[in-house]
């Protein structure tokens, strides 16, 4: 797997999001890294500890997630990205990213386009119909056992 995964958002979020990942595909810890950005910190200071992070990769392939479009963490990853190979997309979400890590060893490309449809299929309104995983009840005596 060349492919690495950077995840650029305000503070906490790229942590947090980092860590649902890897608690699906711990196996992918050395392939995805978070950088949190503070509401103190300058645009200058994000960029630059955004570049040592590109810097020590080396020549693998990055895909940089980001948060909202317009704001720093998408700003600092639009001016790192930019004149390079590496890909940027903007709307990180959680279906979004298992969806991403799951697929780290395919093409940049293909993982571009992994990224955008988990992304938005993660999407979608629910019924407010009752989950599938109700606990039993234990004072019917009509009770069944049924499991889906």
């Amino acid at each position: 797997m060349s492919n690495q995964l950077l995840i650029i958002a305000h503070a906490p979020l790229a942590s947090a999001l980092k860590e649902c990942a890897l608690h699906v595909y711990p196996e992918c810890a050395e392939h995805v890294t978070a950088l949190d950005v503070p509401a103190h910190e300058l645009p200058e200071e994000t960029l630059s500890r955004a570049k040592k992070f590109v810097h020590d990769l080396g020549q693998n392939s990055l895909l940089v997630l980001t948060d909202i479009y317009g704001a720093t963490p998408s700003n600092v990853a639009q001016k790192l990205t930019h004149g390079t190979d590496h890909r940027l997309v903007v709307g990180v979400n959680l279906p979004m990213l298992i969806r991403t890590v799951c697929y780290l060893g395919e093409s940049l490309d293909n993982l571009v386009q992994r990224a955008l449809s988990g992304g938005v299929k993660g999407v979608m309104q629910l019924t407010s119909s009752a989950p599938q995983y109700q606990s039993e009840k234990t004072n019917d005596s009509n009770q069944h056992n049924h499991h889906q």
